[in-house]
């Protein structure tokens, strides 16, 4: 099942390595998680403003998937001195979508936005 997250994972890292904009970083995130990871159905990037949550970038902003979803994972975003400053959510409409490689890639893609972040 990991395969096609790691292949999403190289065109992300791709793109926070060159440097792209926050916003651009975020909206490739969930764009190739959705494209590239059949059992992914949508992905929303929430950065912390103040106390709201704020959604930056989403598969799909109409609909969120979130009473329609078998499984859910969530992953905090954290700046360079381990604050939170976000989360990143991944949902899918199969129950039991998600294994371990699954969660240590999507951990290492929210990492990486999070250090990004600060830079930007």
């Amino acid at each position: 099942m990991s395969i096609p997250t790691d292949v999403a994972s190289l065109q992300i890292m791709a793109h926070v390595y060159k440097r792209a904009s926050l916003q651009s970083i975020f909206n490739k995130t969930v764009e190739s998680l959705v494209e590239q990871v059949p059992y992914i159905d949508w992905v929303g990037i929430y950065m912390y403003e103040n106390l709201n949550h704020k959604l930056v970038a989403a598969s799909c902003l109409e609909d969120d998937l979130k009473w329609e979803c078998n499984g859910e994972l969530k992953f905090p975003i954290k700046n360079a001195a381990g604050e939170e400053t976000g989360m990143m959510i991944v949902r899918s409409r199969q129950p039991i979508a998600f294994d371990v490689t699954d969660v240590s890639t999507l951990e290492t893609i929210a990492s990486a936005i999070g250090q990004e972040s600060l830079v930007s």
